[in-house]
């Protein structure tokens, strides 16, 4: 799964071949979640409040970035790497 950003512990990918909706996988520790990226809603999984709070800030910024990245995915395509939070 190829990891497009790292920010404060937190890994995001994009896995090949997914199903609708356009989502995106964030890891903190030994918790993971799926997070739609036209809403920024939790899909499944769980991520602690304040990790969850950073996933929904950085996607924020970069919505258009993670559809383009998705496009490129579910083609087969290798997503682009995408700036940390800061």
């Amino acid at each position: 799964m190829p990891v497009v950003s790292r920010f404060f512990g937190i890994i995001i990918t994009i896995h090949h071949n997914e199903h609708a909706p356009p989502h995106f996988h964030a890891t903190y520790g030994d918790q993971g979640a799926s997070i739609a990226i036209r809403d920024f809603r939790l899909i499944a999984g769980h991520l602690h409040p304040r990790a969850l709070a950073f996933v929904v800030e950085w996607a924020a910024l970069h919505q258009g970035e993670l559809l383009v990245n998705w496009e490129l995915a579910v083609s087969g395509r290798l997503p682009l790497p995408i700036a940390p939070l800061d």
